[in-house]
């Protein structure tokens, strides 16, 4: 008995050379590749060629006519000519009213962003979010149902929208603020 057990592990191979490569050399030098790789690509270091263009164009290179190709008009959200890149911040969680159609009960949930290019301006929206988020929530729930089912009708609560939050900073800092507001959900049932 001790005979016939001896030969089962003598038949039992023991790995291959090639196994043993693929294992403990190959296979740990591509996990270090893919990693290295990854780790540049995360940091920004290999990026594709349309982030090239945009530093190009906000670091000031020159127009076809020579000129300075900063953009220099009058406006919110800009210092010294120079156009800030947008913020934009969730005013979470979603909205949810009900309003009447016909005799039947309708529901609106909208999720809502703001978009600023002053970056203290998050800050200050936050801080008054609970006015904001009362006078979003009257403003959709005086809606009718055939009033926003149509794009026209969104597009027209969209700049309402607008208006309440700039309003609502305007009064409580003196500085409008919020040049967009943007639903990024819209269902209504």
């Amino acid at each position: 008995m001790a005979d016939d057990e001896d030969n089962e592990k003598e038949k039992k191979p023991k790995g291959s050379l090639v196994t043993k490569i693929l294992l403990f050399g190959v296979l740990p030098l591509m996990t270090m590749i893919v990693l290295v790789v990854a780790t540049l690509f995360f940091a920004g270091v290999l990026s594709g060629g349309g982030d090239h263009a945009a530093d190009t164009v906000a670091e000031g290179s020159e127009n076809s006519d020579g000129e300075d190709a900063d953009y220099e008009e009058g406006g919110d959200g800009e210092e010294g000519g120079e156009i800030l890149p947008a913020i934009y911040l969730p005013i979470d969680p979603a909205f949810v009213v009900n309003f009447a159609s016909q005799g039947k009960a309708r529901f609106l949930q909208v999720t809502v962003e703001v978009m600023t290019r002053d970056p203290l301006m998050p800050d200050q929206i936050k801080l008054h979010m609970p006015v904001i988020r009362n006078n979003l929530m009257l403003l959709f729930s005086s809606q009718s149902y055939d009033g926003v089912s149509t794009l026209e009708g969104k597009e027209a609560l969209r700049e309402e929208a607008l208006e309440v939050v700039q309003q609502i900073l305007e009064e409580e800092t003196g500085d409008p603020g919020v040049e967009a507001v943007y639903f990024t959900s819209f269902v209504m049932q």
